[in-house]
């Protein structure tokens, strides 16, 4: 860059600052912060803009270096769930179009199908009147179609949010797909493969390492030691699949389970209806001695949780791209996984965990006890792992690349290995 670019970051409902674990916060809240910040260590100056859902919160905050964080009002000053938001959204674009007139970025780049919406309505509106529009990238961060397709119950989600995820694919200058997987369903959904790339998300390899302390995790009343421990971390919302893995226990005689997300503090959890519906999965399964809800642990203490693992499992029936197998790599665990979304890019059977197909827990059974009956083929894939998460996914890199695509737009990029082609 011949200058530092502005580039402000649209994150409606995914604040950077919201603790990770509940119900709609989660990886992609953690990949726009690190986004944010990468992209600020890399010399861009930076505004992430969020809805405002607490009555205290100050108008600005300080992320990282260059890097600050703006809430805008959108509806009450309340937490709103995503599905509820559109309605909403209106007064956050109005806000957004004036901070644009007065103080236009080089670039907008909006995270999910609510930031784009209101993002390409104040693009529109901050440039009347004037010769250009700010350039727009959207980051969808799953597709509509893609949640519908996979859901067992009644989809929740706005009866906007597909078409409006359609008028997005023509709008946007550009989209960044978070997958393989991803960049496929947009083509087939018409968008032009010209317009779309893939940036993956990254790992801190700071935090994310295989030398560190482990966790001991308090054992619940009633709880036989056992050998192995297998290990899941994330929202506890039914698509996640956690149930598949405490089904697949049965059949791991020798194996505990510990679950982290969810609400904070044991608690909480005990009040949360997932984290009950699961214990009594795990009751009827008769392994409910051997299952252990952490709750939401603050970040810095999911290190130490994935290294304390001898396999982390992540079984969604669907996932846009999965930061969980990226940082149990990291940290030197190998991983069985369902081979969906961002694990189809992450997760080398063979190499550095295995794909096993969702919904299937006689398959997730057979994979974990696969492993664990086999320290040496463990040993080598955590090896495997902590190579291919260094070589190929630090948000050095990511931030890297995702420059690339923004400099489309003023110059020459390298569009990496990424790069999908038609």
């Amino acid at each position: 860059m011949s200058r530092a670019l502005r580039i402000d970051l649209v994150a409606v409902s995914s604040s950077p600052l919201a603790p990770l674990g509940g119900e709609d916060a989660g990886g992609q809240n953690a990949h726009v912060a690190a986004l944010a910040a990468e992209l600020g260590r890399q010399g861009c100056e930076v505004r992430v803009f969020t809805r405002r859902d607490g009555a205290h919160l100050p108008p600005s905050v300080e992320l990282a270096p260059g890097v600050t964080v703006e809430h805008l009002p959108a509806g009450p000053p309340t937490p709103v769930r995503q599905d509820e938001l559109f309605p909403h959204l209106p007064g956050f674009a109005d806000h957004l179009a004036r901070r644009w007139r007065a103080d236009p970025p080089d670039l907008v780049h909006a995270h999910f199908w609510l930031s784009g919406w209101a993002a390409s309505q104040a693009t529109a509106a901050g440039s009347a009147g004037s010769r250009s529009r700010v350039p727009l990238v959207q980051t969808f961060h799953g597709l509509g179609v893609v949640k519908a397709r996979h859901r067992r119950e009644a989809d929740p989600s706005s009866p906007r949010r597909r078409p409006v995820e359609t008028e997005l694919m023509a709008e946007a200058d550009h989209i960044v797909a978070t997958c393989v997987a991803e960049a496929a369903e947009l083509a087939a959904l018409g968008a032009d493969r010209d317009k779309v790339t893939v940036v993956p998300g990254g790992v801190d390899h700071v935090t994310f390492r295989p030398v560190g302390a482990r966790m001991r995790v308090p054992e619940p009343p009633g709880h036989r030691p056992r050998r192995y421990r297998l290990v899941v971390a994330g929202r506890l919302i039914p698509r996640k699949g956690i149930d598949d893995v405490v089904r697949a226990l049965a059949a791991l005689p020798e194996a505990e389970l510990v679950v982290a997300g969810g609400p904070s503090g044991t608690v909480a959890v005990d009040a949360d209806p997932e984290a009950r519906r699961l214990l009594d999965i795990a009751r009827q399964e008769d392994v409910a001695d051997r299952v252990t809800f952490l709750g939401g642990l603050p970040r810095r203490m999911v290190p130490p949780l994935l290294r304390s693992a001898d396999v982390v499992v992540s079984t969604p029936w669907y996932e846009p791209f999965g930061a969980v197998p990226l940082e149990a790599m990291a940290c030197g665990v190998p991983v069985v996984a369902t081979a969906v979304g961002g694990h189809l890019d992450t997760v080398q059977p063979e190499r550095t965990g295995l794909l096993v197909e969702p919904n299937d827990p006689a398959a997730i059974a057979t994979a974990v006890r696969r492993l664990l009956s086999n320290p040496s083929l463990r040993h080598r894939m955590g090896e495997e792992a902590v190579a291919l998460a260094r070589e190929r996914f630090s948000w050095e890199q990511v931030a890297r690349s995702t420059l690339d695509v923004y400099e489309q737009f003023t110059g020459a990029h390298d569009p990496g290995w990424w790069k999908v082609s038609a």
